[in-house]
């Protein structure tokens, strides 16, 4: 039943978290877009805020799904590689995270170099990992 209760709990992390790397990136590019000071600041406060917000859910994901393994490790492991692929997916998932937290700092400091058009295309590239993963969890081609 605990396995149950973490499941679900860490699907509705993941959607939460893949909620705000979806639209972090969004307001990045309309930052790079932006001429007008305080709309600028304004989006200064989005972004610090929606990353403070969705952080944690990053975090207990993580967690949570870490948990799982730990407490069924066969039911997980065994049937081939599905689980080391959504790791390694995991991984570059937390690598972006954290990318995104550097891209803000930028941002607030007035110092990125980037383009409305990197920030449009670093805004899908999430979608690029949800998918295999969602295909990897329900599956399990490996």
């Amino acid at each position: 039943m605990l396995l149950l209760w973490l499941k679900a709990f860490h699907i509705i992390f993941v959607v939460c978290w893949f909620a705000g790397l979806f639209y972090l990136p969004r307001l990045f590019v309309y930052h790079a877009m932006s001429e007008d000071r305080a709309t600028i600041e304004q989006l200064k406060v989005m972004e610090r805020k929606l990353y403070r917000f969705v952080t944690p859910f990053g975090a207990l994901a993580v967690i949570l799904g870490l948990w799982m393994l730990f407490l069924a490790p066969e039911a997980y492991l065994r049937g081939g590689g599905w689980m080391h692929a959504k790791l390694l997916l995991v991984a570059a998932l937390v690598v972006y995270h954290f990318w995104c937290g550097r891209l803000l700092r930028q941002l607030r400091d007035d110092v990125s170099t980037h383009s409305h058009r990197f920030f449009r295309v670093f805004n899908e590239l999430p979608v690029l990992i949800l998918f295999p993963v969602v295909i990897l969890v329900v599956v399990r081609p490996f």
